[in-house]
């Protein structure tokens, strides 16, 4: 009786990474230490073992107390999830509809997803001691790798063991002999913390409004809008107050939409904060991005960089938050656990009680609505900084002159004109690949992806057809495949074809093509951005990887050869995209003392979008958009849901998605006037992608509260479905896209 007592007071409630939106109890057996919330358990579930997180103590038992299970072991000591974190991922879980324990098996680094120590193994950091200083002159010539160790260890400050083996092959041995004998120094380090410097550029009178006003809220939740203009110095805003932030001995958080952007901010936040840094991205090693959450944890980094999943890190006491480019459809979480970081963001500001700023040139308009709210305090900067000017914006309509492989005229003068001034110029275009429609005119056969609905393009260099939807790959033939007669033929522009356009024209001309097919990685394109900044690249031909907030102050000219493609789109933002990737990519131009130009070809000049857009009159874009949103009833005057579902079988996704909706409807005439509606089911606008037809369901709801009450008795009831478990199904809350 007294063992089943204290047994009872030691229930605990777990959650574990499985695909189920509940938690689970166990015991705690009295031999164990009692663990507290958040902390890391080892518990068996069926015939295996999972490591799960602790979300409660001593509550109420969910079964009869004889078949609660007992925890394998306590893996921690002290909380691998904070208080602070655990708020904001239990408050996501139920916001995103997503299964708790899934949240939480995200947020952390994957060695803390097994039963590893909480506390990172750290690299060693050699150094040269006096009495190595001392030796390097006398050790024997034949003792060469000693000599290259401790001359490697002179030239720099301090070395990781991963580097000291960088051209020195077998460096175990020799390096224990000089840690003997005194003659070098190791430590652990955290390699990824980066001291800084203090500030060196003055601020215009717009630029320090904005960060007085910051700075004056700075202890308590306020949201601000920062909305500047390409080129206004939003960087510069968010550094200056993230360096107030940090003499008080807090942290911020960094968030930007690209990995490419990493370097840049890291270079601008050593010049700018003092502090130390710690970058986090989904290409880190898991060593390091264990190093820098545990960094991030423990308060030993000032500033946290990172991409979306650096909004899930823990913080000791994080002071401000910061998220560039607030707009980035990067930032939603398209699979999984599908979050929006910006929003995740916010929430996180809110429940830690401090600032968060959004920065954009092109703000989405759900931000612009929280503002017309009163919910976010606007910000402006409306010219550039430094005295540059806006690029002269110029339509070129393409029903009046001809484009020989996507360039017309007046773009091949302009391209001369800068080479011959020895400007640099951007080509925007956002298609990869040589042509996106292969074809055979003899007998109409088209180069289709056999898993997709999608056509194949031709990238020439591999020569290879390439579905870019699922990565289905096919040999490129210069004879039909289908009549084994007819010509294949070519139609329409991808970078490939632009950039041998452009070699042809310009022989001498250095030419980069700058695209994912062609950049692999943060490194090599960080590599390839110096060598733009540096001055050795004239034109540069690439995708909307370019509009991503890059300072390229050599650039005078931009081209946008494709623009019209944006207005294809079926989703109801596809005019919002398309401003704004025209407006960022069209601010790479005339950013230093040289006056910008932009070209934009397309066959619909007098569309309001493109009017406004010549105008750089982003707030009569905005307007306007909101407008139509509201009479469409379309976010953010309504939220939206969408459910998904997927099979190898046709109708399968479909009659899931009729049942569900049937349930859901008997849901709803339960609870009436709750304003939620049920659209029918229909198929993807991609109906088949990857082998997998896809179908989906869209529910829209007036208020927060009861779209979100409805959806948690509604998702229960799909769960208990058995034909639940025979399809892939979903549900994407603020879906970003229609697909």
């Amino acid at each position: 009786m007294t063992t089943q007592s204290k047994r009872s007071s030691a229930i605990v409630r777990v959650a574990l990474p499985l695909p189920l939106r509940r938690t689970f109890d166990y015991l705690v057996d009295d031999t164990m230490p009692l663990p507290t919330v958040g902390m890391r358990v080892l518990v068996p579930v069926r015939q295996r073992s999972l490591v799960g997180v602790v979300t409660a103590i001593s509550v109420e038992p969910s079964v009869n107390l004889s078949k609660l299970r007992t925890v394998i072991q306590v893996i921690d000591q002290i909380p691998t999830i904070p208080a602070t974190l655990l708020k904001i991922l239990l408050w996501a879980s139920e916001y995103y509809h997503h299964p708790v324990g899934e949240v939480l098996h995200a947020a952390m680094p994957s060695a803390l997803r097994r039963s590893r120590d909480l506390m990172p193994e750290l690299p060693r950091v050699f150094r040269l001691t006096a009495a190595g200083q001392e030796a390097l002159a006398t050790v024997p010539i034949r003792a060469r790798v000693q000599r290259q160790l401790l001359a490697r260890c002179h030239l720099e400050h301090g070395l990781e063991e991963s580097a000291l083996r960088e051209g020195i092959p077998h460096v175990h041995a020799p390096l224990r002999r000089l840690l003997a004998r005194g003659w070098i120094s190791a430590e652990s380090a955290y390699p990824l913390v980066r001291a800084a410097r203090a500030p060196a550029i003055d601020l215009g009178t717009d630029q320090q409004r904005a960060v007085d006003a910051m700075v004056a809220e700075s202890v308590r939740f306020t949201p601000f809008l920062l909305h500047g203009v390409t080129g206004s110095g939003k960087t510069e805003v968010y550094l200056r107050a993230a360096a107030a932030v940090i003499a008080r001995h807090k942290q911020v958080l960094v968030l930007v939409p690209e990995i490419a952007l990493t370097p840049q901010f890291i270079a601008r936040i050593e010049n700018t904060v003092g502090g130390r840094l710690v970058v986090l991205h989904s290409q880190m090693s898991a060593g390091e991005r264990h190093r820098a959450w545990w960094a991030a944890s423990a308060g030993l980094a000032d500033v946290v960089l990172g991409t979306r999943l650096a909004v899930l890190a823990p913080f000791k006491a994080l002071g401000l938050v910061i998220v560039d480019e607030e707009h980035d459809l990067s930032y939603k979480q398209q699979d999984g656990f599908r979050y929006h970081a910006r929003d995740v963001a916010v929430k996180r500001a809110q429940l830690a009680q401090v600032p968060v700023v959004l920065g954009s040139a092109t703000p989405s308009l759900e931000s612009i609505a929280n503002v017309h709210r009163g919910r976010y305090q606007l910000l402006s900067l409306p010219e550039r900084a430094g005295g540059a000017q806006m690029p002269r914006v110029r339509l070129l309509d393409l029903s009046a002159m001809p484009a020989a492989e996507g360039l017309s005229p007046p773009v091949v003068k302009a391209l001369a004109r800068r080479l011959d001034r020895g400007e640099q110029s951007i080509l925007y275009v956002n298609r990869r690949g040589f042509a996106p429609v292969v074809g055979c005119s003899a007998c109409g056969w088209q180069g289709r992806c056999g898993r997709c609905d999608a056509a194949l393009t031709l990238h020439r260099r591999s020569g290879v057809l390439r579905c870019h939807h699922c990565g289905a790959v096919e040999p490129a033939l210069d004879h039909c495949p289908q009549c084994h007669g007819g010509d294949v033929y070519h139609v329409g522009e991808g970078t490939q074809r632009i950039e041998e356009a452009v070699q042809r024209l310009f022989p001498e001309a250095r030419v980069m093509r700058f695209d994912s097919d062609r950049i692999k990685g943060g490194e090599h394109m960080a590599a390839d951005l110096q060598r733009v900044r540096d001055g050795a690249v004239d034109i540069l031909v690439g995708t909307q990887l370019l509009s991503k907030g890059h300072d390229f102050p050599a650039v005078t000219l931009v081209c946008v050869l494709s623009a019209d493609r944006g207005l294809y789109a079926t989703d109801f933002r596809s005019s919002e995209r398309l401003f704004q990737q025209l407006t960022q990519v069209s601010g790479r131009a005339g950013r230093a003392q040289r006056p910008g130009e932009v070209l934009i070809q397309t066959l619909y000049p007098t569309l309001p979008t493109y009017e406004y857009l010549t105008r750089h009159d982003f707030d009569g874009f905005a307007s306007a958009a909101l407008d139509e949103r509201k009479l469409a009833s379309c976010p953010p005057y309504r939220r939206f849901v969408l459910l998904r579902a997927e099979s190898p079988h046709l109708e399968m996704p479909l009659e899931f998605l009729r049942q569900v909706r049937q349930i859901g409807e008997r849901r709803l005439r339960e609870q009436p006037h709750t304003g939620v509606v049920l659209l029918d089911a229909v198929p993807s606008p991609m109906e088949r992608r990857a082998g997998r037809y896809r179908a989906q369901l869209l529910v829209s709801g007036r208020g927060r509260a009861a779209l979100h009450s409805f959806l948690s008795v509604w998702l229960s009831d799909i769960e208990s479905l058995r034909r639940a478990r025979t399809v892939r199904w979903s549900v994407d809350v603020d879906p970003q896209e229609m697909y």
